[in-house]
């Protein structure tokens, strides 16, 4: 699942398939990783939850139970993205599909094509892989990223609410589980 790339012409180089690499995420990428995720995190302006060490990334996507895959966008050797996913399973379809965690390009990388990149090999991956849909979460307030998902021709599920449970909550529930 590799796209190959050559370098970068011109200070601000325009989408150039050859331009971008996109390879699986490899456990000596863990720091870069984090790295990216932090950034993400400021963008969305929740960067005191964003907490991932390299270690956590190593043991539940490298280690011998993998929780999630990744991959890294990059130009000219440089990590500029990552996409991270995994896998999910609709029962009203009887199939897997893919939900897409995090989606992310350094903001001096937009607009040249490497979000699409990864969100398309994202899209090949689930169509392979014979998923009957993508999913995401997007904040409400992040219009360019919404516009940007319309534009490739993803819709809203406005009929949907997510729900979380965290911290504390997680923990009181897990306490009245019955045996498993």
């Amino acid at each position: 699942m590799t796209t190959t790339a050559e370098g970068l012409t011109g200070e601000t180089p325009k989408w150039d398939a050859s331009a971008v690499t996109i390879r699986p995420a490899r456990p000596d990428d863990a720091e870069v990783l984090v790295n990216l995720v932090r950034e993400l995190a400021i963008y969305e302006r929740l960067e005191q939850y964003a907490r991932a060490r390299p270690e956590d990334f190593r043991q539940h996507l490298f280690g011998p139970r993998p929780a999630a895959e990744a991959a890294v966008a990059e130009v000219a050797g440089q990590s500029v993205g990552f996409a991270l996913w995994y896998a999910t399973f609709s029962t009203f379809r009887g199939r897997p599909g893919l939900y897409l965690e995090d989606l992310f390009v350094r903001p001096e990388f937009r607009g040249r094509g490497i979000g699409k990149a990864l969100l398309a090999m994202l899209a090949r991956l689930a169509v392979e892989r014979g998923c009957g849909k993508l999913e995401w979460s997007v904040l409400n307030w992040n219009e360019p990223a919404i516009g940007f998902y319309r534009a490739l021709g993803a819709r809203p599920l406005d009929e949907w609410t997510v729900y979380r449970v965290d911290g504390e909550s997680l923990r009181h529930l897990a306490g009245i589980a019955p045996e498993f």
